[in-house]
Parts: structure tokens; sequence; C-alpha cells
């Protein structure tokens, strides 16, 4: 839990240290890819701070109206920050529409060049430790706020090559296009956030991978089982199927039985509750 708030506290730091940097130049040389790259990290900075609240409060054991813990939070965290990239992203097209209709000179190109140049590489070396914490921890919002830096860095290059191209051309509507395909960048992000975030909130089940996993691990018990369910909340896994067992097995022995797919199933998926129903095997007689 400590890792990932002090990852989470690392992007807010530096997106709050880029918003700054980004604004002013984008003021200074009127480049609306420049300022439309502040407007990125603002809400880059929104999510950090959902992320960073998001996971302590989904860290909370679980309580009587949450017995299932508070995973989900992460989840929706998730889901409201791909709202917001949608949001930024329909922002930043209308404004290089608006400039396309009516063209603005660029100055101070060379000091943009450079600026986005720095972004991109603290953004680099920031997405690198959140996606490592996130795959670590099984993070959804740490996740979605990787994705959000990862693209930041795709789109500061971008802005850096669109000023390096209109300092040599002087070709000044190379801003606004840039903006544009920037934008439509952050829209392919938004949308694969949302449906990574969105899907675990209508309980959809495992990764095909981690179910066959799991059935293979109990087909490994030689015991028949039918009924299996599985979910996911935030980074913690629900699963739950009945075996049947011969009509003499004692109560000892099954729950043994239960103990040993449990283990064996915990041993390889963390975070993982297991709910196992037992059920006679008809027409056995256990001998």
């Amino acid at each position: 839990m400590k890792k990932k708030i002090a990852v989470a506290r690392l992007s807010i730091i530096s997106n709050s240290a880029l918003i700054v940097l980004k604004l002013t130049v984008g003021i200074i040389s009127g480049s609306v890819s420049i300022i439309s790259e502040s407007i990125h990290s603002t809400i880059d900075l929104l999510a950090s701070l959902i992320a960073f609240f998001s996971v302590k409060i989904s860290g909370t054991p679980p309580d009587k109206e949450h017995p299932y813990g508070h995973g989900k939070y992460e989840n929706i965290s998730g889901v409201i920050e791909g709202l917001l990239i949608f949001v930024a992203a329909i922002w930043i097209i209308i404004e290089a529409v608006d400039r396309f209709i009516h063209p603005k000179p660029v100055e101070a190109i060379g000091l943009g060049f450079i600026i986005m140049v720095i972004a991109s590489a603290v953004n680099f070396f920031v997405s690198r430790k959140l996606y490592k914490v996130a795959k670590d921890t099984d993070s959804v919002a740490l996740e979605a706020d990787a994705l959000h830096l990862k693209t930041d860095v795709y789109t500061a290059l971008g802005v850096a090559a669109g000023l390096l191209i209109m300092l040599i051309t002087k070709i000044h509507l190379f801003d606004p296009l840039l903006a544009i395909i920037m934008a439509l960048l952050i829209l392919k992000e938004s949308y694969v956030l949302l449906k990574n975030a969105f899907s675990p909130l209508l309980d959809t089940s495992l990764p095909d991978e981690e179910v066959k996993l799991i059935t293979s691990i109990i087909n490994e018990e030689n015991v028949e089982f039918h009924h299996l369910r599985t979910r996911k909340s935030g980074d913690s896994r629900f699963v739950d199927f009945h075996i049947e067992l011969p009509e003499k097995t004692s109560l000892k022995d099954a729950h043994e039985k239960c103990d040993e797919i449990e283990n064996s199933i915990k041993n390889k998926l963390d975070n993982i509750e297991i709910t196992i129903h037992t059920e006679t095997l008809e027409g056995d007689d256990g001998k």
C-alpha cells in the first residue's frame, strides 16, 4: 500500500511541475499545441489526484457496508479519468479547428521545443515507475495514471517534432494540425481506459488465462466441479464454485480437500478470495 501511495504522489508532483512549464511557454509562444499539452497535463493531474485518493480508499479493509472490500473505488476512478480525458480531447479539437480558421503566428518556438523534450523525458520515467508498481500491485488506478503519462510522452514528442518543423519551414499551420493529431491519440487512450476500468464494475469474469489456470488447478485435485464463477474488484479476485465429493466423506476430509484446492490456487494468483460449495457425488458411496 505504501508503495502505491508513494508512486501516486510522485505522479502528482511531476504533473504539477509540467503544467506550470507548459502553460507558461504556451502563453508566451501562443502555440495551441503547447497549450493543449498543458491542458492534457492538467487532466493528468486531476487523474493523479483521483488515483491517489482511490488507492488509499481501496486499500482499506472490508467493513459492514463493504464486505467485499473497497477495490472498485479504483475502477470508478478509472472511469472518471477516462471521461476527463475524453472532454480534454474534444476541447483540443475545438481550439485547433478555430486556429485553422483564424491562424496566428507561433513565437518562442525554440523554447517550446526544449520544454516539450523535457516534459517527454519526465513523463517517460514517471510512467515506467507507475507501470511497474501497477503491475506489482495489480492496481487499475495506477495503470490508468501510467497510461495517461505514456500518452503524454508521445504527444510531447509529437509537439516537439512539429515545433522543429515550424522552426525550419516557417509554416505555422503545423501547430493546429499537431493538436488535432494529439487529440485523436487522447481519444483512443480514453476508449481503452474506459473499457478496462468499466468492465469490472459489471462483474465481468477474470481474464481467460486466469480462469483456465483455476480450472486446471481444480482438475489436478481430481474432483468434479461446476458453477465456476469469477469476478474482480480493484486488485482483488473473487472465485466460487461447487465440488462433488463421495457421499461418505467426513466433514474433516471435505474441509481439508477444500483447503488443498484453495492453497493451490492462492499459490498461483494473488489477492484472491475463494468460496467452495461441497456437494455429494451421486451414486458414489466413497468405497
